[in-house]
């Protein structure tokens, strides 16, 4: 087994040109953002690291980081492709309309795409429940908040965003409907400092749990713990960054989905559908709860767990009604998948509007 991690296009264009061969099979993985200890590009990189080790000398996986959307992504996708790539995995929802294009252009290789909605016989596509694990957070907050306020700072107004922010806003107001939710939308995916600066604003406005939605570095923990108040963050266990601060950190893996796909891929099975994980297989799980909820608190969160696990709840389950009033989910009924991840408005009781 081999691995090569780029950074940057013209690592890209230079290093891989002429590299491929016929056997090992190539993997390619475009990443968003840097790879770090913790983050988005973090879990990505870990199921690239359990490919590698579930296949040995099979493959060889080349990562290229911190490529941002847009004419560069889709050079590094067609250069890895050009260099022999019969697997691509694409990690921003970003590199959507660049991957679709290159699937259709290439049949015989295989695409894997986050949080995408356009699938093609060869492109399948993959997304987190990380709703499930944003409303047992947002219980734990709804819970230990002590100025009845919480902030959201929220990446793009993504369908998959818009569930995490609106499931957030229930789990809190089930437990203290008095409390005051704020989002912030940065329309960005990784911006240290607008980041930093998005949660202060939203301190200094009185919140005091944070909610670091789709930030791929710990800037919005790092803020929590100097300011002390208390974080959820988004992909990774992000403790280490913030030992006072957070209050849980709802993780994504993304490895039994990887192998699977890169063994189907493999032997010739691969089919362009529709992942969708969460707590119940794994794929989403939540970590580093503090020690501020008490036994009771985290038990009676563990029952909610044990339930949306069993199907016995969802997170949205009717009545539910939007911004407007207008019922969204009738009582007895669940809002169904298609719904979740094509989620283009708020739930009631959230102020303000979603960024175009």
């Amino acid at each position: 087994m081999r691995t090569i991690l780029l950074s940057g296009i013209l690592a890209a264009a230079t290093t891989l040109t002429g590299a491929a061969a016929a056997e090992p099979t190539t993997i390619g993985f475009i990443y968003p953002a840097p790879v770090a200890d913790v983050g988005w590009a973090k879990q990505l990189d870990l199921g690239r690291e359990a490919v590698a080790e579930a296949f040995g000398d099979r493959v060889r996986t080349v990562a290229v980081e911190n490529i941002p959307v847009g004419p560069d992504a889709g050079r590094v996708m067609n250069q890895l492709v050009t260099d022999g790539a019969k697997v691509m995995v694409l990690g921003s929802f970003g590199y959507m309309n660049d991957g679709l294009r290159l699937a259709r252009q290439h049949p015989d290789v295989a695409f894997m795409h986050a949080s995408g909605f356009k699938q093609a016989d060869n492109l399948g596509t993959f997304t987190a429940r990380n709703y499930e694990g944003f409303y047992l957070a947002g219980l734990a907050a709804g819970m230990v908040t002590e100025s009845d306020t919480i902030g959201i700072v929220a990446a793009f107004a993504v369908p998959e965003v818009i569930a995490e922010v609106n499931a957030v806003a229930l789990a809190v107001r089930q437990v203290n409907p008095e409390a005051t939710i704020r989002t912030v939308w940065l329309n960005t995916w990784f911006d240290p400092p607008k980041e930093q600066e998005a949660a202060r604003a939203l301190v200094s406005q009185g919140a005091d749990v944070l909610f670091s939605l789709h930030q791929d570095t710990p800037s919005v923990v790092n803020v929590a713990q100097a300011e002390g108040v208390r974080v959820v963050n988004t992909g990774s266990d992000m403790s280490s960054h913030g030992p006072d601060a957070v209050l849980a950190s709802v993780v994504s893996d993304w490895s039994g989905y990887f192998v699977r796909s890169v063994g189907a891929a493999l032997d010739g099975s691969f089919e362009g559908v529709d992942e969708r994980g969460g707590l119940a297989d794994g794929t989403v799980s939540v970590a580093a709860w503090s020690d501020d909820l008490t036994d009771e608190q985290l038990a009676q969160i563990r029952q909610v767990e044990a339930d949306l696990k069993s199907g016995a709840a969802h997170v949205f389950a009717g009545p539910l009604r939007d911004q407007s009033g207008e019922v969204r989910v009738e009582e007895g009924a669940s809002l169904p998948d298609p719904e979740i991840f094509s989620m283009n408005w708020l739930v009631e009781g959230l102020s303000g509007s979603l960024p175009n």
